[in-house]
């Protein structure tokens, strides 16, 4: 059993700061971001699917690693909650703001 780095997930997070014209593009890239790691909490929920219906059809043989699997795909969705719960927070927080 191999286990991946989280290097990548990291280095995703920092979102460059280049400015085009006296324009930030810090928005894109958050926006890029979210958008992906949408797309990858959505993998992971399909993979750890796809490792149930390989445990009951008897494809797959070690149940760890249907676990690990499931698991993994479980932390994704909370991570991305809590990301959702926090930005709504700040919105919350922001929109309060007395001008």
């Amino acid at each position: 059993m191999t286990i991946s780095p989280i290097t990548s997930s990291i280095s995703a997070t920092t979102p460059e700061q280049t400015k085009t014209d006296g324009i930030s593009k810090t928005e894109q890239n958050f926006a890029d971001f979210i958008t992906s790691s949408i797309k990858e909490v959505n993998q992971a929920q399909i993979n750890g699917d796809r490792a149930i219906e390989d445990l009951y059809t008897g494809k797959a043989e070690n149940l760890h690693d249907v676990m690990i699997s499931v698991e993994q795909a479980d932390l994704s969705l909370r991570m991305l909650v809590q990301v959702r719960n926090k930005a709504l927070q700040a919105y919350e927080e922001i929109m309060r703001m007395q001008v």
